[in-house]
């Protein structure tokens, strides 16, 4: 695979985007632009924790696919190095949330990325930073 990809927008939303993890735990790519990304995915019963209220690998699965999407519509295939998230607020059965990454800076080999997690009434769920590596 070249690592250079031609139309990188449609590669991070033809093909990152629908990566088969993603697919299977309903998350959407809702946007994708040059250097964004927002995707979203709808809690059900079985993403609770012991408590009812949506497990965080949830919430880290949907910030790291914006990440990954987000990173890899720049032009150069990308690959996560460093991911850390904080979580703010809980999210219950049922409610949709959606993460957007943004770019904090994007190098030749290194780019680093803020993502957010909202949800109603745009209530901040979580917010962390990924760090990738560019092919």
């Amino acid at each position: 695979m070249e690592n250079y990809i031609n139309d990188p927008v449609c590669y991070a939303k033809d093909v990152v985007a629908k990566d088969p993890m993603a697919t299977f735990l309903g998350i959407e790519a809702d946007e994708v632009r040059q250097g964004y990304a927002r995707c979203s995915v709808t809690i059900k019963p079985e993403f609770l924790n012991a408590v009812e209220r949506a497990h965080g690998a949830i919430i880290y699965a949907l910030m790291d696919q914006a990440f990954a999407v987000a990173s890899n519509s720049t032009g150069n295939i990308a690959v996560s190095v460093n991911f850390s998230v904080n979580y703010i607020s809980a999210v219950r059965d049922g409610e949709k949330i959606f993460a957007e990454a943004t770019p904090v800076n994007v190098g030749k080999k290194v780019s680093v990325w803020n993502i957010e997690v909202r949800g109603k009434g745009e209530k901040i769920i979580a917010s962390g930073q990924g760090i990738a590596y560019h092919k």
